[in-house]
């Protein structure tokens, strides 16, 4: 395969070859169910209760606040829906943002639907909410408050502290995404006030179609998937030993390099965001320029098309994405970007690169410059940009 230059890994990270080694074992030698009796299986459960310690150690949680998941997605449904549910008696009014991932927004839309009801807090042109818009917005009846911990779009983090802070002040759960932002920044659940914590192997070089919900012990909160016992009769369904093993390899390797790592990413996003914006007119970093994840860079180019970016940068062997990848398939400009107040026409055409560990500057000096010529290229077809210069 010719070589081709990742700059999606907020969309999904290439497994590492630890990880891989790490998992093989669980396919063909250690194959038992764990949750059977015999020493096959409990091989298997021992994979699993070790692989627990290991990600709860990660964000200082308690290894029986884990509950392994099919993926963020899962979480975040399971946050919401199962403490809606729990907590209905209080009340059925429910805080987020105007920027969170679909998995929260779509199930925040179910649950209207259900009788609830949602405040969408505005954001500011950085993307951050204000907590004292947050502070406002809290009711007697306000059972949850669920805010992403750093915009898997524009990169923005969140004042995370402060929010826990004022829902433990006002007796309120908090539930955070925190899919991008695990590996990416040290999370401590205790220091943060987070009672709920939704993360995905597959952002931190770990396997698809794992994940985990971290509750705090003493919040009620219901089965979701219901059948046998597993997950300690929350979470039916057999254990994906092979994807749990992996994941904790993930998390292991990751929380060994964070340090590193994320300083090496940011001066590379740093450099990458200097030269686009001294070489490439009219273009418009989105998100905060400090408080954003190491890895991501978050441009709007004017007088283009994003669709027609992403085709061109792929011809050239560049992978980008103009924002979620699971809204990949939508004509619509990006929620997030009209959230921070965004004209549809800019917001069309935004490109979103997100490094990885692997990721050079050379790599990000050839991207540059396809970037350039293509910016050009697709200008020179506009009317629009035609009718500007004029």
């Amino acid at each position: 395969m010719e070589h081709i230059i990742y700059l999606d890994n907020a969309a999904t990270t290439r497994t590492a070859p630890e990880v891989v080694q790490a998992m093989l074992p669980y396919f063909t030698e250690f194959y038992g169910n764990a949750s059977s009796i015999y020493r096959l299986g409990d091989k298997s459960l021992g994979a699993v209760t070790k692989a627990r310690d290991k990600i709860a150690a990660s964000i200082g949680a308690d290894a029986s606040e884990i509950y392994f998941t099919a993926g963020g997605s899962e979480a975040d449904n399971w946050a919401l829906k199962a403490a809606a549910e729990a907590y209905k008696e209080k009340g059925r009014h429910i805080i987020t943002s105007k920027i969170e991932h679909h998995a929260v927004l779509h199930t925040c839309e179910y649950l209207e639907k259900l009788g609830y009801e949602v405040t969408y807090l505005d954001v500011d042109e950085d993307g951050l909410i204000s907590p004292q818009e947050l502070k406002a917005a809290i009711r007697p009846d306000t059972i949850l408050i669920s805010i992403m911990f750093a915009n898997n779009e524009i990169g923005t983090i969140e004042p995370i502290e402060e929010i826990g802070k004022i829902a433990h002040e006002h007796s309120v759960l908090f539930h955070t995404d925190a899919v991008q932002a695990f590996g990416q920044i040290p999370i401590d659940v205790d220091r943060l006030n987070i009672d709920m914590l939704s993360a995905s192997a597959h952002k931190l070089n770990g396997p698809k179609g794992i994940g985990f919900l971290y509750i705090r012990k003493g919040v009620k909160i219901r089965s979701f998937i219901h059948g046998g016992a597993q997950e300690r009769k929350r979470r039916a369904g057999t254990e994906n030993v092979t994807g749990i093993v992996g994941f904790a390899k993930a998390v292991e390797l990751s929380m060994e390099s964070m340090e590193e790592r994320t300083k090496r990413e940011a001066l590379l996003r740093d450099y990458l965001i200097a030269r686009i914006e001294k070489e490439i007119p009219f273009s418009r970093l989105n998100g905060h320029r400090s408080l954003r994840l190491p890895n991501n860079v978050n441009f709007c180019f004017r007088f283009i098309e994003g669709e027609s970016l992403l085709i061109k940068l792929d011809m050239q062997g560049i992978c980008a994405s103009s924002g979620s990848a699971c809204t990949s398939g939508s004509l619509d400009p990006s929620h997030v970007l009209l959230a921070i107040g965004l004209e549809h026409e800019i917001a069309h055409g935004s490109l979103r690169l997100t490094l990885g560990a692997e990721t050079t500057k050379e790599e990000l000096d050839t991207t540059v410059e396809a970037l350039k010529e293509i910016v050009e290229n697709l200008r020179s077809m506009s009317p629009l940009y035609e009718d500007f210069l004029a």
